[in-house]
């Protein structure tokens, strides 16, 4: 296994990319077989001594004309060696054997519909859009030790990719020697058929945390065919457009696990062991609850209870997603200043797990910049690094970890004691869980049915969006959370250790945003706020960065007396100025208050004027502590 992993980290450092991105006609890399002329139907249909086996599969699904119409599709297309060993494994003579309803899923499996994504751009990670059966397609990668340590690439961990990058006219087909099959497990079952995570799953079930991680797909949701596929008409941005909502509302989860072998490391060798470990680490953090409730393992107050829900958060990631990645962390983020990262709430009660990206992976719970962290974190592991086992469940994924995680100390008084910036897109599950966090390269709004947005509460009156990840977007991460209409919403702000924050909001402003009242638990934060108002020539107080630090740090100080600060100098757009450059990225001093982790706090927007066009880009929140902004060095402009 060490050797293994030795070997997969040796891939990562040579594998070039560490996202998806569509590709354009343009972006076809050479040396590949391209075609004018022939469809993904075509590419299969002529070379039948190949593909054979999977051509039948498609027309007795009837996808093989849908792989011949116009459209952007990633095929992954079977050789009839590979269909062959499918049906010896499954005891099917023919695919005329094989089940109509399993014939249409395999088809499904095989198919992403949304956009043409070549190995070029895909490097050890899940393609930013599901397959047709609402699946993530992963792909990983080895060196073949035995031809010059050439790059091998895997789709779900089980199927090699043998000729790639197959450019046809809708798209890209990657030819495979494996059957793509999904599993149908839940999280917590996957869980425990991995041999590696033998103590994690004993106490996954003996916490009874198993059971919250069984939901799949909300039976009481639904949307009409035109929503969907057609979209609903909203203005936004300052003009009309379209907005897409989800088919289906799921319930997805992520687990990040130590293998045995983690907790070996650690002096971990039973189930037993990490009881103590658990008490020995959760007595500390909650002393008045030392004792108290040791044998009730069930109990959310329980150590070892706390220490599995601090692994486990109420929405899907695949390893790309929890930070800003692929173009939009190589061309916005400013990487010598900042490691992109982003905070998220745990299944254990008022917790959250900070995730940072610098150059050399990701990493939960660490604190300073690039390789000179004054605290390590544990490192999630890459798909490359994590070997051959499929760790896609039906309704979530799992991640190895190189350490022990625990909710420690040294976590929240050390590595949270920090500005904790929150991008809107993360603040429900029901974002990530639709795919509309991360959704990139067009102008693309993801619309949400009022009552199925989880942490958020809305009028009637109010349309709530996500819009796509865009490089030139003066917003941070390249999106924002689209608020229309007369609209009133409040979000549940996640919980933070227990002490005195400043919360501000960063947005952008813009003619057409209108004025907003915010609440903070139903208590006004001061005066409404005109989002339409920005510049030197206003009462704000911005003035441009001058040669002279003094003076620069002087009119900080005369901004935040006016309740305002510039934006971060960490993020830009794509070819643009920092943030802090720019007169439209602004943060707003809402309030100063005590925040209790044990305690919910929900953030109010009501739009005050009664134009139901205005709206709110509601792009971060920042829960800024005391030892922070009011640190004798100053806060610094990251």
């Amino acid at each position: 296994m060490r050797q293994l992993y030795k070997s997969l980290m040796l891939v990562s450092c040579l594998c070039l990319f560490t996202c998806f991105t569509a590709c354009d006609d343009e972006d076809i890399p050479d040396n590949y077989y391209s075609s004018t002329k022939v469809t993904a139907a075509g590419f299969i249909e002529q070379d039948d001594a190949r593909f054979s086996g999977f051509r039948a599969i498609l027309e007795r699904s009837n996808y093989f004309t849908l792989l011949s119409t116009y459209g952007k599709f990633t095929l992954f297309a079977p050789t009839n060696d590979a269909v062959n060993k499918y049906l010896g494994e499954n005891g099917y003579r023919s695919v005329d054997d094989i089940p109509i309803e399993l014939c249409d899923t395999l088809a499904r499996t095989h198919i992403v519909n949304k956009g043409a994504y070549f190995t070029t751009d895909v490097v050890d990670d899940a393609l930013p859009e599901t397959n047709m059966n609402d699946r993530y397609i992963v792909i990983s990668c080895d060196s073949d030790v035995n031809n010059n340590n050439v790059t091998i690439y895997y789709v779900n961990k089980r199927a090699r990719i043998i000729e790639r990058d197959d450019s046809v006219t809708n798209g890209v087909v990657h030819v495979i020697d494996n059957v793509l099959t999904a599993s149908n497990r839940f999280l917590p079952d996957l869980i425990d058929e991995d041999e590696q995570l033998t103590i994690f799953s004993q106490a996954l079930q003996l916490t009874g945390m198993a059971d919250s991680l069984t939901k799949y797909i909300d039976l009481s949701y639904s949307c009409s065919n035109d929503s969907v596929t057609d979209g609903v008409r909203v203005f936004y941005g300052g003009y009309w457009q379209y907005a897409h909502f989800p088919e289906k509302r799921f319930y997805k989860y992520t687990a990040f696990c130590e293998t045995d072998e983690v907790y070996r490391k650690a002096g971990i060798n039973n189930l037993d062991d990490l009881v103590a470990y658990a008490k020995q680490t959760y007595d500390q953090v909650y002393p008045q609850d030392a004792g108290r409730y040791d044998e009730d393992f069930k109990n959310r107050k329980n150590p070892l209870n706390r220490f599995i829900s601090y692994h486990l958060i109420n929405r899907m990631g695949n390893y790309g997603d929890w930070v800003s990645s692929g173009e939009i962390k190589s061309q916005c983020c400013v990487m010598d200043v900042y490691d992109p990262e982003d905070f998220y709430e745990t299944m254990a009660p008022g917790t959250i797990m900070r995730f940072c990206s610098p150059a050399h992976g990701l990493f939960i719970n660490r604190k300073g910049l690039a390789r000179n962290a004054s605290v390590q974190g544990v490192k999630v592991l890459s798909p490359s690094e994590s070997g051959q086992t499929d760790q896609s469940a039906l309704n979530g994924v799992y991640h190895y970890i190189d350490n022990v995680l625990a909710y420690t100390k040294e976590v929240r008084d050390v590595v949270l004691n920090c500005r904790i910036r929150v991008d809107g897109t993360t603040m429900s599950p029901d974002f990530m869980n639709a795919g509309a966090r991360g959704h990139f390269g067009e102008d693309y709004l993801t619309g949400f049915k009022n009552d199925y947005i989880a942490d958020w509460k809305l009028s009637d009156e109010t349309f709530i969006g996500v819009h796509s990840n865009e490089l030139h977007w003066h917003s941070y991460e390249g999106n924002a959370v689209c608020i229309t209409g007369i609209y009133d919403v409040a979000m549940k702000l996640p919980p933070v250790p227990s002490g005195t924050y400043e919360i501000r909001m960063g947005y952008t402003v813009g003619v057409e945003r209108g004025v907003v009242q915010v609440y903070l638990s139903n208590e006004p934060c001061g005066i409404p706020i005109d989002l339409r108002e920005y510049g030197p020539a206003t009462n704000i107080g911005w003035v441009a960065d001058g040669e002279n630090e003094e003076e620069n740090t002087a009119n900080d100080k005369a901004m935040r007396n006016r309740g305002y600060m510039k934006a971060m100098d960490s993020y830009r757009s794509a070819g643009g100025n920092v943030f802090r450059d720019n007169t439209e990225n602004l943060r707003r001093i809402l309030t100063t208050q005590y925040l209790d982790e044990n305690q919910t706090y929900w953030l109010r927007f009501r739009q005050v004027l009664k134009d139901p066009e205005c709206h709110l880009s509601f792009d971060y929140i920042e829960l800024c502590p005391k030892s922070i902004y009011g640190s004798p060095e100053g806060e610094d402009r990251h």
